[in-house]
């Protein structure tokens, strides 16, 4: 058993900024707070083995909680408010199933029901929504990352096939799914989306190893050799790479609050841990250093708060901006990274024990901080915003 138990929920929320959630939001956030609690110690152990426990994710979408609120048939409605507080609570148990959600809901599930045909939605969505299949999504490649614009796999046209050639890198599912929604550079150079079977010859998913984060979730490294898809394998509505791009925004949100679910973890354990652990005789929550730290890391957890809620009101009234998931990508992932810091300081040397929590949050928000946009990409564009001048080259 361990000596502290410092993972019991406390529900921060020092300006009721959740206070009226709605109650059918609240429902989707009462599920995940029950997985999150339930998985909490088996996901801890995968971690540490590395293992990716699939019948978890599996499980995700029975409770119906992989959709990310994308619309599309068959998926139950879920505000950007119930996706957001999704996010955030399975993230604050484990950041390896928020991925799982990152990917198979805001990442596959989402640029099918955007840029698929009908006859793609009726085959996918309500099989990926419920995890009966698991998608991928794949745009990194080993050479082209932050500018993944310039990406070099391709797709052919021979007759009434597409022809794939390229390589992928970091690509969730990548390795143990059923889809994966590649991204390619057709003949006449305009990047667009193919689904591609895993099974096919020529794909090779290769299981990236050595991870020092997210390591309950596998990503994949993956070789694709002269592999021949249908001509409809296409997603029709995929054009160019700004369409990539559309579903690359619709997600940053999401990080945003994920990186809410990590700090919420760690400081909710540094506060436990401060009113259990006694020290020169009395409690640590008395010393005035401790307190000091307390109350920084919760203005900075009150902070990410406002930026999520404002943001999911800004979606639901379809007036969010990209460049404002940005911005809240960008605060809550710095701000993430300083409360985990500070709160494996707090606990000394329990810190970095897993039976605690807070290492493995410290190790998986370097993930998300990287993710969907690194930090210096999001400043150039948030620059870029602000002073009307690129700093792209």
């Amino acid at each position: 058993m361990p000596d502290y138990d410092v993972s019991a929920p406390l529900d921060t929320d020092y300006y009721g900024v959740f206070a009226e959630v709605p109650d059918a939001d609240r429902a989707f956030w009462s599920r995940a707070r029950t997985f999150a609690v339930e998985t909490l110690d088996e996901l801890s152990e995968a971690w540490d083995k590395a293992e990716y426990p699939l019948h978890l994710a599996r499980r995700l979408g029975k409770l119906d909680l992989l959709t990310d609120g994308v619309v599309g048939p068959g998926l139950t409605p879920m505000s950007p408010l119930a996706a957001g507080l999704v996010n955030m609570e399975i993230s604050r148990g484990d950041g390896s199933m928020g991925t799982v959600v990152a990917v198979q809901g805001g990442l596959a599930l989402r640029s099918i029901a955007m840029f698929g045909s009908d006859e793609q939605k009726a085959t996918w969505l309500v099989p990926l929504a419920r995890a009966e299949k698991l998608g991928a999504f794949a745009l990194t490649e080993p050479d082209h990352g932050s500018d993944s614009v310039a990406l070099e796999t391709t797709a052919h046209r021979d007759g009434d096939e597409w022809v794939i050639n390229g390589e992928k890198k970091w690509i969730g599912n990548g390795s143990v799914g059923d889809v994966t929604v590649v991204w390619a550079r057709d003949d006449d150079g305009n990047v667009r989306g193919f689904l591609v079977d895993q099974s096919l010859p020529g794909y090779h998913g290769e299981t990236m190893l050595g991870k020092g984060s997210l390591r309950a979730v596998h990503q994949a490294r993956i070789t694709l050799t002269n592999v021949r898809i249908p001509l409809d394998a296409v997603l029709p509505g995929t054009h160019t790479f700004k369409d990539t791009a559309v579903v690359l925004f619709a997600t940053r949100l999401g990080v945003a609050w994920s990186a809410l679910g990590h700090a919420t973890a760690v400081f909710e354990a540094a506060l436990n841990y401060a009113q259990q652990r006694v020290q020169f005789g009395k409690s640590i929550a008395g010393f005035q250093i401790v307190q000091e730290r307390l109350t920084l890391m919760l203005s900075e957890l009150t902070s990410m708060q406002l930026h999520c809620i404002r943001l999911a009101e800004l979606d639901a009234a379809g007036t969010l901006r990209p460049i404002q998931a940005s911005l809240a990508k960008f605060h809550n992932t710095r701000a993430a990274r300083s409360l985990a810091s500070l709160a494996r300081d707090m606990l000394g040397g329990n810190g970095i024990l897993l039976e605690n929590h807070v290492i493995r949050h410290l190790a998986d928000i370097e993930s998300i901080h990287t993710y969907e946009g690194t930090e210096s990409i999001q400043s150039l564009l948030i620059g870029r915003d602000l002073t009307g001048v690129s700093a792209f080259h």
